[in-house]
């Protein structure tokens, strides 16, 4: 039996927009890497990281715009210190401790675009530990003063409601 692959998120479709054309995007925390190939159709050369990157790696053996790593995101060294990137997507991934590794592989007017699960998200699945889950305002917390917000969003989501997220655009200034 095959699991059906998630579509891309409407919020990173609409937020790619503002990725400069060409610029080089990464995948943080990839998955099966949906982003991956949808910033690669756009034209984006991407580097894909994940810490099971195996369902990339056949797309990007043909593909030499998709560059794909696998990476321990959570281990004591960030594999990705001192890169830089037009735009950053993470989504359905929170570890705290390496948010500002992130933001910081973000390139001066390149943009991060970050969607997870928030709190109140327990009620309906996985995650339910709250340290994987956002709490109210964190993403506009943390790129407070360094980026500039495009978009953002907290709430239920669905008809029923199935999942609490936030998500944020933001285009770092400096």
């Amino acid at each position: 039996m095959h699991e059906v692959p998630l579509p891309p998120s409407p919020f990173v479709v609409a937020a790619l927009r503002h990725v400069p054309p060409g610029g080089r995007i990464l995948d943080l925390a990839c998955g099966s890497g949906r982003h991956t190939l949808l910033a690669r159709a756009q034209g984006h050369p991407v580097l894909a990281v994940d810490r099971d990157a195996a369902a990339v790696l056949e797309r990007a053996r043909t593909d030499p715009g998709i560059e794909v790593w696998t990476a321990d995101l959570e281990g004591a060294a960030w594999p990705l210190a001192g890169a830089s990137f037009a735009g950053v997507i993470v989504t359905n991934y929170l570890w705290r401790p390496r948010l500002p590794d992130v933001l910081a592989n973000v390139a001066i007017v390149g943009v991060l675009i970050y969607e997870t699960f928030a709190e109140g998200h327990e009620r309906f699945g996985r995650p339910r530990n709250p340290d994987f889950l956002l709490r109210a305002g964190e993403l506009q917390q943390a790129v407070a003063g360094t980026f500039s917000e495009l978009a953002y969003e907290h709430g239920p989501e669905g008809e029923p409601v199935h999942s609490v997220r936030q998500r944020i655009l933001a285009m770092r200034c400096r």
